[in-house]
């Protein structure tokens, strides 16, 4: 066991001591050059004297590179701190030199031994030369070898600043991949010919399909942050038919320790496609806002739930209570909490319509304010549950809202949906019925009831991004319900900053709607993906139109017919302005509709149609109830007088 160790000690140290073994040939080998140069580069110098200096500029040169420890760096990482430690093991022995020889003048310890002092000078500055030389020369043999001759990938990188020199060093010194960075490119003119590291720098204008074909570039890694989706997407357009990835490194926060590795860069994500600047909060009082307070969140393990969870597990809360029915993804969400050191919530596993479980959960942790993100959101399988949406996304709603104001919860966040404006399917209207109950009970409780409205999340649970992944993942097709169709993006955080913000600022009563620019059509948005994947459309993957699925609009709206907007202080969130209702008749409608049968499937719907005048199904069942439920609410109307048309702030 012991020869084994010796064995294993032996192998490991020997590329050091090699090292080590040529640094000192090189110092031995430089002296000479240095009488040869001090001489005119001829012999006429003592022989004898100087074959009996050189044990002595052995020892020098040994005890010098055994402190500093030059020769322990890795030759092929050879770097600037290298190059310093080089300099100090030949200024030691310099000066371990000049003070030895001027101790022997005085003391005349070894009779007519000597050095000329030019020369120990002379000899310093070679050595660190040709120590600096050697180990360069080595690091540029073992990248040309590594690079050239056994290269698997060759590589252009976007951005010629910092970030493009930080994310080549990464690139090139990851021992487990073989690449060649062939070029910069980069969108400044000044910049344009001159090189890095003797890397050309190229204008992106310049960087066509020719040049990436005639080249064989495999790969664009974006470095620079500063690049929009515009570009973003005319860059990936370019190289659509060419098989090219295109990878981008993440922000300098999210390196690790602050240095930039390369497994850290990935692929484009379509996040980055989004055709908008990212929202950003930045509001100082939210620390304030959530400073000491209780939080519930409801659906905690879901999309926006586990991220608003994260966001406020930041802030100096004083207790988080996470609530959800999904074991499995909640314990996740536990887990991943511990990993990052917080420990001031408390998962817990329950059904928001178990009415007695919920006052319980009030009654033993107090909260003092709640995010209800829980819901069923999946439009064609509530359009054939209607008794299911209903009991979750109206009635748990209920019972979360009743609770809250009977515990005099100080606000009470509710996350809604897009579809429940003007909807058109039985998902969208009973988030519709959530909001015009919570609205009612604003007007008889203490508790500040707050709605945030906002369109598709971006790979979110059960969302189109992660089932085109699938597709993608399986050779497509890739399945679209209609060529046109469009959606209301956003990305997770940006709706979870969003609703925080909204949370923070609302006083009760409001239904806010965020601003996410343009909609986005579908059919774009999966040919892009079949761009990222480094595939093509409909060469490689074709994308198949299967027809709009019950429920299902062809456009989303944020603002449903009478409805206008108020600023807020934050140009991404607007106040809906909507139209009076009569509360006390409408609650107790709601209630009503509550407690109904779950075989009256037909019963509920027409009920929420009566109840919401601008719910028309489309592409379901339930269109043969629109005729006879705008009788109905005609009807209603004449008899009511002109109440819908006065509008006011809910």
């Amino acid at each position: 066991m012991m020869t084994n160790y010796f064995n294993y000690y032996s192998q490991k140290s020997a590329s050091k001591w090699l090292i080590l073994a040529i640094d000192l040939c090189i110092v031995l080998l430089t002296f000479f050059a240095t009488y040869f140069i001090r001489f005119n580069f001829t012999l006429n110098f003592d022989i004898d004297q100087f074959l009996y200096q050189i044990p002595f500029l052995f020892v020098i040169a040994l005890v010098s590179f055994l402190i500093v420890g030059p020769f322990k760096s890795v030759i092929r990482h050879t770097g600037f701190t290298d190059i310093v430690n080089l300099f100090k093991a030949t200024a030691l022995m310099s000066f371990l030199a000049v003070a030895f020889i001027l101790f022997n003048r005085l003391t005349n310890l070894i009779p007519k031994f000597t050095i000329p002092l030019s020369i120990i000078v002379i000899h310093a500055l070679l050595s660190f030369v040709a120590l600096s030389s050697s180990r360069l020369l080595f690091k540029m043999l073992y990248r040309f070898l590594k690079c050239k001759l056994a290269t698997s990938k060759r590589i252009l990188i976007y951005g010629a600043g910092d970030s493009g020199i930080i994310t080549y060093n990464a690139l090139v010194s990851d021992l487990r991949a073989r690449i060649s960075v062939v070029g910069f490119i980069d969108d400044d003119e000044n910049k344009n010919g001159k090189s890095i590291n003797g890397i050309p720098i190229f204008l992106r204008k310049k960087v066509t399909k020719n040049y990436v074909k005639a080249n064989s570039i495999n790969e664009i890694v974006v470095a620079t942050q500063a690049i929009d989706s515009i570009n973003l997407l005319n860059l990936l357009d370019n190289l659509t038919d060419l098989n090219v990835k295109v990878t981008k490194v993440p922000p300098i926060e999210k390196w690790i320790n602050g240095e930039l590795r390369a497994n850290q860069i990935k692929q484009v994500q379509i996040e980055d496609l989004l055709d908008r600047a990212p929202i950003e909060i930045n509001n100082p009082n939210l620390l304030n806002e959530f400073r000491g307070q209780t939080i519930l969140v409801t659906g905690a393990a879901g999309s926006i739930g586990s991220e608003l969870v994260k966001q406020l597990s930041n802030f100096e809360a004083k207790k988080l209570i996470l609530l959800d029915q999904a074991e499995s993804a909640l314990y996740d969400l536990q887990q991943d909490l511990k990993l990052n050191g917080k420990n001031n919530f408390i998962a817990i596993v329950a059904d928001i319509r178990d009415g007695l479980r919920v006052d319980g959960i009030f009654q033993n942790h107090k909260p003092t304010m709640v995010f209800h993100a829980a819901a069923y959101k999946h439009v064609p399988l509530m359009e054939q549950s209607p008794y299911e949406a209903i009991k979750i996304n109206v009635n748990g709603t209920k019972i979360l809202a009743d609770t809250a104001s009977r515990y005099h919860v100080k606000k009470f966040v509710f996350v809604s949906t897009d579809k429940a404006v003007n909807p058109t399917s039985v998902m969208g209207a009973t988030k519709r019925m959530a909001e015009m109950y919570i609205s009612c009970l604003q007007k008889e409780s203490k508790t500040k009831f707050i709605t945030t409205r906002f369109g598709n999340v971006l790979g979110s649970n059960g969302s189109v991004i992660p089932l085109f992944r699938k597709q993608i993942e399986n050779n497509g097709p890739l399945t679209l319900t209609h060529k046109d169709i469009t959606r209301y993006f956003m990305t997770i955080p940006e709706a979870s900053q969003l609703v925080l913000e909204a949370g923070t600022m609302g006083k009760g009563g409001e239904i806010f709607i965020f601003d996410m620019g343009d909609s986005v059509k579908i059919f774009d948005l999966a040919k892009n993906m079949i761009n990222l994947s480094g595939l093509r459309y409909p060469e490689d993957i074709d994308i198949k139109i299967t027809g709009l699925r019950p429920g299902e609009k062809l456009y989303e709206e944020l603002l449903a017919n009478g409805e206008n907007t108020l600023p807020t202080y934050h140009k991404k969130i607007l106040i809906s302005k909507t139209r009076k209702i009569n509360y006390r008749n409408l609650k107790s409608q709601i209630e009503s509709l509550c407690i109904t049968n779950r075989f009256q499937s037909d019963a509920i719907v027409l009920k929420m149609k009566a109840l919401i005048p601008e719910y028309m199904s489309n592409n379901s069942y339930f269109e043969k109830f629109d005729k006879k439920a705008q009788v109905s609410n005609k009807i209603q109307r004449l008899l009511g007088g002109n109440e819908e048309k006065e509008y006011g702030i809910l």
